[in-house]
């Protein structure tokens, strides 16, 4: 009972894929116009778009279908680490990688990327909706304007970019999305009161989204990662937070990358990385979830 008990702890402290520890105003007015203006194909392979994908989850996902051979669309907000992984991909896979610099919190960022790849028929294949914020701190901790930064960017760029880039999933069907929710998508978390519920947000859209899009040949699929480490503050507070059971529970970026698009492409519907996570989901997903909230409170958590 004891090992259960622990398992739930780790559930439902899952360290955030996207983290941003400190409470702080984010401005909202920071759109970066597209870095690409036009687009020249260097080859006949087909095309993935990955938001979020110039580091962590969303750079080993991009790096999965770059040695499968796709070609790549990029979007973050900052120039440089884009950059970076256009290079360390194209001199790597001998793909063609386009960066594109957005906000993907504002809605008209959707909006333009979808613009910009339709013009240019791009032959979509997949979308991966990887952009989020998670953190530290969360509701009653943090400034209204970064829990609306939170909504938007976990909630609506992938909202948005589904249904703007449909026509060129369906045009290149069979497709997929793959979107990315969390194992905190699973539980209601009182001390990450925000992040869980627009995860279970995005897991939930991901599953009624697979069911309207079946017939049009469209696969959807949602990732759910534990523990892992992109930086080393996220080690340190799963260590601290977690110990042993925490650190079993990590996989690298990398594993989670390849699970990722293994499985979307085999049609899977929830992919959970790591033998131990699959094991505390399980647990998770049959829990009542007032008894799991209960169990946040007797930790001492708010």
């Amino acid at each position: 009972m004891k090992v259960f008990y622990f398992l739930f702890i780790a559930v439902c402290s899952t360290v955030d894929v996207y983290p941003q520890s400190k409470a702080i105003f984010i401005r909202r007015d920071s759109l970066l116009k597209a870095e690409t203006t036009s687009f020249h194909p260097k080859n006949s392979n087909p095309f993935a778009l990955v938001a979020g994908g110039s580091k962590g989850i969303g750079y080993a996902i991009a790096e999965a279908l770059a040695l499968r051979q796709y070609n790549l669309i990029l979007v973050a907000r900052h120039h440089t680490p884009l950059l970076e992984a256009k290079e360390k991909l194209e001199n790597k896979y001998n793909i063609q990688v386009e960066i594109m610099s957005y906000d993907l919190s504002k809605r008209t960022s959707a909006a333009e990327i979808s613009k910009w790849c339709i013009k240019n028929d791009i032959p979509l294949k997949m979308l991966c909706n990887v952009a989020g914020l998670g953190g530290t701190n969360d509701y009653l901790k943090v400034p209204l304007d970064t829990l609306y930064y939170m909504v938007n960017l976990n909630i609506e760029s992938c909202m948005s970019l589904s249904l703007q880039l449909l026509p060129l999933l369906e045009k290149n069907a069979p497709s997929f999305i793959l979107n990315v929710s969390s194992m905190a998508g699973f539980a209601p978390i009182p001390s990450k009161n925000m992040y869980s519920a627009t995860k279970s947000a995005v897991t939930f859209f991901s599953y009624n989204l697979r069911h309207q899009l079946k017939k049009r040949n469209i696969s959807v699929s949602c990732l759910h990662p534990g523990p892992v480490f992109t930086k080393p503050s996220i080690k340190a507070d799963t260590k601290r937070r977690l110990g042993f059971i925490g650190m079993q529970m990590a996989v690298p970026p990398s594993r989670v990358g390849e699970t990722a698009v293994r499985e979307t492409l085999n049609g899977k519907m929830i992919i959970v990385p790591g033998t131990l996570a699959k094991i505390t989901s399980g647990f998770t997903r049959i829990m009542p979830r007032g008894m799991l909230a209960s169990i946040y409170g007797s930790l001492g958590e708010e």
